[in-house]
């Protein structure tokens, strides 16, 4: 382990000279290539750099405890030998998690995809909620929302809505919301007080890029129509949405909401491309092995994730047993602590897992 971290070690420093270089510094192409590399690797170098300090003290200590007779210089060599031997346990554990494989999709761009299930117009409401906790918790990560489509009912919720999340390490964050989000609360339109369980199927995919996957202009059916719903007049006037078909497949994908047909083009075919890529995806993890899920779940949308119960104020997280009694916190799209419980989830099962296969 610790001579794959002495190579990244020097190629971290080889970098940060090389941004110094007239060649680098004044060539935008390379400047970037090289700063994406540093990113990339500088968490296990100034991780790897903790330890070896770490090691060095307690090299020191004991060379202290050995050879000075100083009787509180040698208490005090003592104290920092044992918080040094427990840093350097937690910097290996930390180390061990930071070489894992890393998902190649984690930086990219999310598409979401929120429907309405089980449950109809209440359903629908639900949908709503989840859109606006997500669109809230990208506000308070500085991620951005871009929407591409969207199907409102009448009371204000929605049969399905699809939308962007911009923002560096996106998909890193949202990947685990895929699944089914099962919701228990008495409808605004239940007179007697009885509570009902509908779900809301999310869907989530990193964004495509090209080189990600090619497409054959061949293969697309590309129809422009007028949006529906509100957007004003100018907006109703022009046939500016775009309905893209992909004919080997027969998927379907709507993109109404900018003015521009060509914006409109562009959004479509994102979400076309990462969904295609998501369907090849999923085809060469099944191939590689049925056993790689793991605790945290596979993305598919048919497995129930989420319970959001509004009687008890209660949040439980399925895959990890999780439970918090703050609904109205997590509605307003602080999903952090949840998130975060399933990253550190993820992390165990996939060490876990190169452990036994070593």
């Amino acid at each position: 382990m610790f001579d794959k971290i002495e190579i990244f070690s020097k190629r971290y420093d080889e970098l940060n000279t090389r941004l110094y270089d007239p060649s680098v510094a004044g060539n935008a192409e390379k400047f970037n290539q090289a700063m994406k590399e540093i990113k990339s690797i500088e968490p296990i170098v100034l991780k790897y750099r903790e330890y070896k300090t770490a090691r060095q003290t307690i090299a020191d200590s004991l060379e202290i405890l050995e050879n000075e007779t100083d009787a509180e210089l040698k208490e005090l060599a003592r104290m920092e030998l044992d918080e040094a031997k427990l840093s350097v346990d937690a910097l290996e554990d930390e180390l061990k998690i930071l070489l894992l494989p890393k998902d190649p999709n984690d930086s990219k761009n999310v598409i979401m995809e929120i429907r309405g299930g089980t449950g109809g117009e209440e359903s629908s409401l639900f949908a709503g909620d989840l859109f606006r906790m997500y669109s809230m918790y990208a506000d308070k990560h500085g991620f951005k929302i871009e929407l591409v489509s969207s199907n409102e009912t009448g009371l204000g919720g929605y049969k399905e809505v699809s939308f962007m999340v911009v923002g560096e390490g996106a998909f890193s964050k949202l990947k685990y919301e895929s699944g089914t989000h099962r919701v228990q609360r008495v409808p605004e339109t239940e007179s007697s007080g009885r509570v009902h369980t509908s779900a809301v199927t999310v869907a989530v995919l990193p964004e495509a890029e090209d080189v990600d996957i090619e497409i054959n202009p061949k293969d697309l059916q590309i129809d422009t129509f007028r949006s529906s719903g509100a957007g004003g007049q100018h907006i109703n006037k022009t046939s500016s949405a775009i309905r893209i078909t992909h004919l080997p497949t027969g998927m379907v994908v709507e993109c109404q909401d900018e003015r521009s047909q060509y914006k409109n083009k562009d959004k479509a075919m994102k979400v076309l491309k990462s969904r295609l890529l998501k369907i090849e995806q999923d085809k060469q993890n099944a191939e590689i092995s049925e056993n790689r899920k793991t605790q945290v779940g596979s993305g598919d949308r048919s497995e129930k994730i989420r319970t959001y119960n509004f009687p008890q104020s209660r949040v439980t997280d399925h895959r990890i047993g999780l439970t918090l009694y703050k609904l109205d916190d997590i509605l307003n799209g602080n999903i952090d602590e949840i998130i975060d419980a399933l990253i550190a989830c993820d992390r165990a099962e996939k060490l876990k897992e190169s452990m036994d296969n070593k």
